[in-house]
């Protein structure tokens, strides 16, 4: 009995020390729910949050905020890049005003804005001056061409010269009755190539850039490696593969008559164009071609198929049969058969709409040692002016803007240009084959603005537009890199390129404002509304 008295006192003892703290506990639940419940009812969440070491919603936001400057802060290396000003959630806070951090509020804005200068470009009143009216006399198809397709081959280039050759009649589903290729065609006048706003543009664009081919075959003719390819809605394309890359520059010691045809260069040249205003260039895109399943494995060319081997590395090449460039040392390899080229939209068939080719006067020698006469004599221009059709001062002017676009892209190589024969010589002059323009970035070649340097002369409605594409809210790189930028295959153009062309914009103006100085303003500029007006007495 007495030896159990003590282990039965210290069974008590420890209910006893467990009760008491089991309503200790129970007496502080009680008092936090009371507190927590009246300071609720009087707004004071802030004052009762603190005592039990939290932060309110509001107080969590400030330090967010105050930890994200102060991290910015550590990586701008300034301990005064916190001032006032920058409201956040609606309160006045300490902001980041660093040099990248204003850029990126910036473009912030802008993007918010929706700030486009190709927009606000094409927007601009000198791009919604009224053309001709078009007459049915004026469209190059009266009425809904017929479709007719052509499938050439290299072997074969005309119709009716073996079974390789064949030309048909189209019967187009309902559903791809009326193709953007075919309204493309329906929309050329004498006037222009395509209309400023037309919506069938970035329809037919879209089309090159991601229609199923159906076929492809070797353009017959021409100094390098095309190809004609076929879509299922029986619209054609030219594929120019890719040559070279973006950064490599033409050697200083090429000669512009072996120079590469660049893919990127042709399309960088029609987006040139159409921001010049021209739209003489038919409508390219970029495209990532399957050289296996969408060149060799369906060609019908057996020419073209003959030169397809598989590289030491494991990638699929191919070469052609075309006068330059054309062997196994300038093979066309895949990656390990994916290739980049330019997709442009052919013109109709020449048996639909027959085009004539003209030499041009300001054409180059293509000899290593032989000059032109132009290059020999200063007066070559008033030479020129007695001569048809260069009498008409249309064509001149014509002639001339397509001298400016490629002084821009640094091209060389225009020694022909052709017209719709339909138009006579009253029409814009087609501005075609662009591949060795955007050669060299670093070299600006002078002699290609002979024309306008001898004869003094230009559009009073191009040269404003170059004067608007040389300020800052349209400057010309910008709306080209915007341009651009819609393209699959981004970026087109180095920057270096398209620093260039504002470059060379500055001395197409300078050159111009020279030609003021030495004869009156009306003898340089000429009047477009008063070149029209003329040009519509001859035709009556």
């Amino acid at each position: 009995m007495v030896r159990r008295l003590p282990s039965l006192f210290q069974r008590k003892f420890k209910a006893i020390i467990c009760f008491v703290l089991f309503l200790a506990v129970v007496v502080h639940m009680a008092l936090d729910l009371v507190l927590s419940v009246s300071h609720n009812s009087c707004g004071c969440t802030e004052k009762v949050a603190k005592p039990l070491g939290l932060l309110s919603p509001t107080s969590m936001i400030s330090v967010q905020d105050k930890l994200h400057g102060r991290i910015l802060q550590d990586f701008s290396g300034s301990n005064s890049s916190l001032e006032k000003g920058v409201q956040v959630d609606g309160r006045t806070d300490a902001p980041l005003q660093g040099h990248h951090a204003k850029q990126q509020a910036e473009k912030e804005k802008a993007t918010l804005a929706g700030h486009s200068k190709l927009a606000a470009l094409f927007d601009h009143p000198l791009y919604k001056t009224p053309t001709p009216k078009v007459t049915k006399r004026d469209k190059l198809f009266a009425t809904k061409p017929k479709v007719k397709l052509f499938v050439r081959s290299s072997a074969n280039p005309r119709p009716g010269t073996g079974s390789h050759g064949t030309t048909f009649n189209v019967v187009l589903p309902e559903h791809v009755a009326n193709p953007a290729w075919l309204q493309f065609y329906t929309g050329i006048n004498r006037y222009e190539l395509y209309a400023r706003h037309d919506p069938v543009l970035q329809t037919l664009m879209k089309d090159l850039a991601t229609q199923t081919i159906l076929s492809s075959v070797q353009k017959p003719g021409g100094t390098q490696l095309k190809l004609i390819m076929t879509f299922p809605n029986h619209g054609q394309a030219l594929f120019k593969p890719m040559k070279q890359t973006r950064d490599q520059e033409t050697p200083a010691d090429f000669f512009y008559f072996s120079d590469f045809e660049r893919h990127n260069a042709e399309i960088a040249a029609f987006h040139l164009d159409r921001i010049l205003d021209f739209r003489r260039i038919p409508p390219v895109s970029g495209r990532l071609v399957n050289i296996t399943k969408e060149i060799r494995d369906i060609t019908t060319d057996k020419k073209l198929f003959k030169t397809f081997f598989i590289s030491p590395a494991g990638n699929v090449c191919f070469f052609g049969v075309c006068s330059y460039y054309c062997s196994t040392e300038h093979a066309l390899c895949g990656k390990p058969d994916q290739l980049e080229g330019s997709m442009a939209t052919l013109l109709p068939d020449k048996e639909l709409a027959d085009r004539k080719s003209w030499r041009s006067p300001w054409r180059r020698s293509y000899s290593k040692t032989k000059k032109a006469q132009w290059e020999l004599d200063d007066n070559y221009c008033s030479e020129v002016r007695q001569t048809p059709p260069y009498d008409d001062i249309s064509r001149l002017l014509n002639l001339i803007d397509m001298t400016v676009l490629d002084f821009l892209m640094g091209n060389m190589d225009r020694h022909h240009y052709e017209t719709f024969e339909k138009f006579g010589n009253s029409t814009f002059l087609l501005h075609l084959d662009n591949g060795r323009g955007f050669g060299r970035h670093s070299h600006d070649e002078m002699s290609i603005l002979a024309p306008l340097r001898q004869c003094c002369i230009i559009k009073k409605s191009t040269f404003l537009r170059l004067q608007l594409l040389s300020t800052e809210p349209y400057r010309l790189s910008d709306v080209m890199r915007e341009s651009l930028a819609t393209d699959l295959l981004l970026p087109v153009l180095s920057e270096p390129h398209l620093e260039a062309l504002d470059r060379r914009l500055q001395k197409v103006i300078a050159m111009v404002e020279n030609c003021m100085k030495t004869e009156e303003h009306e003898e340089v500029l000429i009047n477009d509304s008063k070149e029209q007006q003329s040009r519509k007495r001859r035709k009556a």
